[in-house]
């Protein structure tokens, strides 16, 4: 009879107790699984909402500061450098920032791919208050702050309109559809922003060619922030190319959010993955015993098999062979299980939570479990090739 047609039989024979072993199995490796999918769509949903912070760069003028000394008596700080960014290098920024991005996520595209928003910063007065106007793109500004909405009016889509922050329009006490002046140019107010919590609500945004024009700052911009709009983008190696190709400049990542949220993660996965291993090294004790005790209750078997002329070898890869199939039926039932608890825990984990169908942690998760049933059951293998003939004979 053919080893294969010997373990099937003794699976069948004994089904309820190998169904068993491989429950034991999948419930460490259900416990893996449904750590990955939930931390795979955690990832997801953390970097969704980091879509939400903002600019992934910041590129602004390269300004150093000098302290002055004269002998031990400190004359304060000179800052050395110019306080505007030439309006000429945003052609310079995107080539390296698509450049970089099209190389790393490996695109073909020759379209504009990130979002680049240049600004210019002055502070003015407006009705005879001291404001802060900013010079924006108003297309690409709406990409970045994806968080901004407009309560009152709507966005401008010329020159001669304005926005305004909801704490601006409060203190300067004007509403959408108002004219105000701006320097020497009088613009309308075309919609009010949203209170958001920031520096924004205190700011008039003004098309930036028309104030350049008004402050007589033609080409000039004040800062550049850079969305790349994708979780794996290199922002650090484009911070990099910026700063050692375009002179004049300082381009600074920014990482802090997304370090924080992503070490938190990994806190957590790291947790869940431990006790997700306990759950296996003991469903491994379980192969251990069940092996074991198959071997006792098989000497008569095994010897008479010897005695026929099975070697060592075959009766290990008997057991071995029953191990992977434990193993098999252990890694489908565990993705499977773990699959619906990672859909019923994970919202309860991060709420709001979407979980999705992961089909990659399959052959993951047979794995797992096929190593495990087959490093459980060599110790139990070996001790079956060591029963001899005569010590089947003493079993009867």
């Amino acid at each position: 009879m053919k080893l294969y047609k010997v373990v099937t039989k003794e699976i069948v024979r004994r089904r309820r107790r190998a169904l068993y072993t491989a429950l034991g199995v999948a419930a460490g490796v259900a416990a893996f699984v449904a750590v990955l999918t939930i931390a795979n769509a955690g990832e997801a949903m953390i970097y969704k909402e980091l879509d939400k912070y903002g600019p992934n760069l910041m590129v602004m003028p390269a300004i150093n500061n000098v302290d002055m000394q004269l002998g031990g008596l400190s004359l304060g700080t000179l800052a050395v450098g110019d306080n505007y960014i030439e309006e000429d290098r945003l052609p310079q920024i995107r080539e390296i920032t698509d450049g970089a991005i099209r190389e790393e996520l490996g695109l073909d595209d020759e379209g504009d791919i990130a979002a680049i928003a240049p600004k210019l910063y002055v502070n003015t007065e407006v009705k005879g208050t001291p404001v802060m106007v900013v010079g924006f793109d108003p297309e690409s500004e709406w990409i970045i702050k994806s968080w901004w909405t407009v309560s009152d009016g709507k966005y401008p889509d010329n020159q001669n309109e304005a926005i305004l922050g909801a704490r601006a329009s409060e203190i300067l006490d004007v509403d959408s559809g108002d004219s105000i002046l701006i320097v020497e140019q009088q613009v309308t107010v075309s919609g009010i922003l949203s209170e958001t919590g920031s520096n924004d609500d205190y700011q008039i945004f003004v098309p930036l060619a028309t104030v350049q024009n008004a402050f007589e700052k033609e080409g000039l911009i004040s800062s550049v922030d850079i969305r790349a709009l994708c979780s794996g983008c290199p922002v650090e190696v484009i911070a990099n190319s910026i700063n050692n190709n375009i002179p004049g400049v300082r381009a600074v990542a920014v990482r802090q959010i997304a370090e924080t949220e992503m070490n938190l993660m990994g806190n957590i996965n790291r947790f869940m993955l431990a006790l997700a291993g306990i759950t296996l090294v003991v469903g491994s004790f379980g192969v251990i015993n069940t092996m074991m005790s198959s071997v006792y209750q098989r000497v008569r078997d095994i010897g008479i098999m010897k005695s026929v002329g099975a070697s060592r070898s075959q009766i290990v890869k008997m057991f071995l062979y029953e191990a992977i199939v434990i193993g098999i039926i252990g890694g489908i039932l565990g993705f499977i299980v773990g699959t619906a608890l990672a859909y019923l825990i994970g919202p309860l984990i991060f709420e709001g939570l979407a979980v999705s169908y992961a089909p990659q942690y399959l052959p993951l998760a047979l794995g797992l479990a096929i190593l495990v049933s087959v490093v459980a059951s060599v110790y139990p293998a070996y001790r079956a090739s060591k029963i001899s003939v005569a010590d089947s004979f003493r079993s009867l």
